[in-house]
């Protein structure tokens, strides 16, 4: 499988929310195979782990294809990785979308990040438009999935430049962000609200925030999520949500719901 994301040390500082690009964002509302209304989703390496997190009505795997059968009505997002996808993406894709059992494509992974897939907002909307826009009518178009970190070409600075070199042509439906910090609740919401007023201005209804972890001790952990899924649920502007991960060690002991994956489906 592929790498999974390294933890943010530092808490990201207030984004600067773009003005529209006039991008057009098609929301056609394709129905899901998912039979939950649920936000939750299972992020995984292990396929079979995912029957273990209750309540996931969606999952991807930093992979072009799910590695195996997913519970019944949990809807499989491939995600473009990076450019080490490229050569086989179209075939793939192709396979999860008219097997029924995906609505979603998700955009690279972490490009704003020299150790994950590391492109500029210029390549990465030029290759975006390339592989994933042909999509649009298929499937939910995710954006590329940026850190919660701040600086130039950095967080939500990298995807309010993202969307200026798309100028309008890359046509995703929603956006993902990731967040990973030890830090108050506070710097969480804040960064949500900058990330949905950004999608906003520019025309997604809706942020997908497919990696999230307070970095702390489990008490801290558990503490978080009991007062962010309440939030994350209630906030219309957040259409789904992936605790970081399903595996031992994470949401799961000994494949069972650690302390941790208690608190994140039954908060």
């Amino acid at each position: 499988m592929y790498v999974m994301n390294a933890f943010l040390a530092t808490v990201m500082a207030t984004a600067a929310v773009a003005k529209p690009h006039n991008l057009h964002a098609d929301f056609h509302k394709r129905a899901t195979s998912a039979t939950s209304t649920s936000k939750v989703g299972a992020a995984y390496n292990d396929v079979s782990l995912v029957s273990l997190v209750p309540g996931a009505s969606w999952a991807y795997n930093w992979n072009l294809e799910s590695g195996g059968s997913l519970p019944s009505g949990v809807d499989y997002c491939p995600m473009l990785w990076g450019p080490k996808m490229y050569n086989g993406w179209s075939s793939a894709v192709s396979t999860a979308l008219s097997s029924g059992g995906s609505s979603c494509v998700l955009g690279f992974n972490e490009p704003d990040m020299a150790s994950q897939s590391n492109l500029s907002p210029a390549q990465a909307a030029t290759d975006y438009q390339t592989y994933i826009t042909p999509l649009a009518g298929q499937a939910t178009l995710v954006t590329p999935a940026v850190s919660n970190g701040a600086g130039t070409n950095v967080g939500l600075d990298w995807m309010t430049n993202w969307l200026a070199a798309c100028n309008g042509a890359c046509k995703p439906n929603v956006m993902a962000v990731h967040y990973y910090a030890n830090a108050d609740i506070s710097y969480f919401k804040d960064f949500v609200n900058n990330a949905t007023a950004l999608a906003a201005d520019n025309g997604m209804d809706s942020v997908w925030i497919t990696e999230f972890q307070n970095t702390g001790s489990t008490d801290e952990q558990v503490a978080f999520l009991k007062e962010a899924v309440p939030w994350l649920n209630a906030n219309t502007a957040v259409g789904r949500y992936a605790y970081f991960y399903a595996a031992d060690g994470y949401l799961l002991t000994d494949s069972m719901l650690s302390t941790v994956g208690q608190a994140y489906v039954s908060s």
